[in-house]
């Protein structure tokens, strides 16, 4: 009941027009104030804009509700360090053993921040032809309105299936109940809005950096055509992705100093320090209990215990999944000792920061390196399978490892999902991959049975193990929030 409280208050506020003009990071404040009355001039929306993007931040950081358990730790690429003396902060277990329900928060905090993005969208939208400013200015806003929308339903219809369509503000309570959408629906309305950003966002080179361009909505808009099978569709638009290029080696991608690089193309935006800019989730991914000085025997700066349970941590599936020789696996993973015990953690987010828990790290959503195995999976599909090779393999040779063996269009489909594997290891892609390609079912169960014949493999001490029911029931899409449900007459 708070939940949906909490949903229906943001659906009919207007308090997103927040932001500093002159700080794109700045978090919005919570002041609330009619749309008639805020928006009258360019300023307002800038401020609207950047209202806008600050949920992705809660979104992709999230603690416990990260986009991580979802997307990463659902998949056999990563697990937890389960830790029978701290029960208190146990949903993402849940979401990893397939385990979870309506109840479960992880999805609800999803769920509630993707329509927090879609609603700042609908208030901006909204009033913004009717107030006169630059043209040039108001296409940029609009077009990065219309690309943050699309992503936030990509997202939702993705994890949940149907789901309802918000397009305009609600401005009462029977406006925030919306019946649901048929999937088909509201994958026409992510192509629509997807398509309107093309149509008015810049390139990369014309835009402030961590801004969405006309590369990220060409790169969201193939990606859509991708999990949908329109694979000529797809090939168009993301061979329209241009400006952008591989960085000469993997670790480049995700140094501090390379953020919004060249091979960038979205990501989002966090900041090392004290301005509640910072991203923390390095530390979520860090196996516990760890003590202090083993903490900063990795950070380099003083530390303090930590105790409850470690997420997010590699998996010795995806340890296995490197081919020798790539320069990937010791970029991606580290070890840490924790209290005298060898462990894997994500070493790619791991990089110099001042304070604990309070790191510069972003997200990486959309890499070039994606679009390069996009178009492969593309042109694969369509039969044209020397051709995707040249795409699989620029994305290889960066890695240091010889042009693929594969060469019929079944090994090469193989071939362009093991790579998808390890280049994009970490960030959000392998759940995703198994639902669209079929496989999650067969892949997890498997899974599960390794981890319930082999406990101490997958991190769980002596005598501790999943519940017998873990990895029975394989569930593709996650259940809408029993908070949203209850008071909702569409669901």
């Amino acid at each position: 009941m708070k939940n949906h409280k909490y949903m229906l208050a943001m659906l009919l506020s207007s308090s997103l027009l927040v932001g500093c003009q002159g700080d794109f990071l700045n978090l919005p404040s919570e002041t609330s104030l009619s749309t008639a009355v805020y928006y009258k001039s360019q300023s307002d929306f800038e401020q609207a804009i950047n209202g806008a993007y600050a949920p992705l931040r809660d979104l992709y950081n999230g603690g416990t509700y990260g986009a991580w358990a979802m997307g990463e730790m659902r998949s056999d690429n990563t697990t937890y360090k389960y830790n029978p003396n701290d029960r208190g902060t146990i949903e993402a277990e849940f979401v990893k053993n397939f385990l979870d329900d309506a109840t479960n928060g992880v999805p609800r905090s999803k769920y509630v921040i993707d329509y927090r993005i879609i609603s700042r969208v609908n208030h901006l939208l909204e009033p913004i032809d009717a107030v006169s400013f630059d043209q040039k200015i108001k296409d940029n806003i609009k077009g990065q309105a219309y690309f943050l929308r699309a992503l936030a339903y990509f997202d939702l219809v993705q994890y949940f299936g149907s789901v309802p369509i918000h397009l305009k503000p609600a401005k009462t309570q029977a406006d925030t109940s919306q019946p649901l959408a048929s999937v088909e629906d509201v994958y026409k309305q992510i192509i629509a809005d997807a398509g309107q950003a093309v149509s008015l966002l810049p390139s990369k080179a014309d835009q402030e950096p961590g801004r969405a361009t006309k590369g990220a909505a060409n790169t969201l808009l193939g990606n859509v055509y991708i999990v949908q099978k329109r694979w000529a569709e797809a090939e168009q638009v993301l061979k329209e992705v241009t400006g952008y290029e591989l960085m000469p080696r993997y670790a480049d991608v995700f140094e501090l100093a390379n953020k919004n690089g060249p091979e960038s193309i979205f990501e989002i935006q966090f900041k090392d320090g004290n301005e509640g800019l910072h991203s923390s989730f390095f530390y979520t991914f860090l196996v516990q209990p760890i003590t202090a000085e083993e903490t900063t025997a990795i950070t380099g700066i003083p530390e303090v215990a930590r105790t409850i349970e470690g997420y997010n941590i590699p998996t010795p599936d995806i340890m296995e999944a490197y081919e020798p020789g790539d320069v990937r696996k010791d970029v991606s993973v580290g070890f840490v000792t924790a209290h005298g015990i060898s462990y894997p953690y994500i070493k790619k987010y791991c990089h110099a920061h001042t304070q604990s828990g309070k790191t510069g790290d972003n997200w990486p959503v959309y890499r070039y390196a994606e679009v390069l195995l996009f178009i492969a999976e593309a042109l694969n599909e369509q039969g044209k399978t020397e051709e995707a090779l040249v795409y699989l393999n620029r994305v290889r040779s960066r890695a240091l490892l010889p042009v693929s063996s594969a060469s019929t269009q079944s090994d090469v489909r193989e071939a362009i999902i093991k790579e998808r594997r390890v280049e994009l290891a970490f960030e959000n892609k392998r759940w995703l991959d198994l639902v669209r390609t079929g496989s999650a079912e067969q892949v997890m169960k498997s899974y599960g049975e390794r981890v319930k014949a082999n406990p101490s493999a997958y991190y769980f001490p002596e005598g501790f193990s999943v519940a017998p029911t873990a990895f029975t029931d394989i569930r593709i899409l996650f259940p809408l929030p029993a908070s949203e449900a209850a008071l909702s007459p569409y669901f």
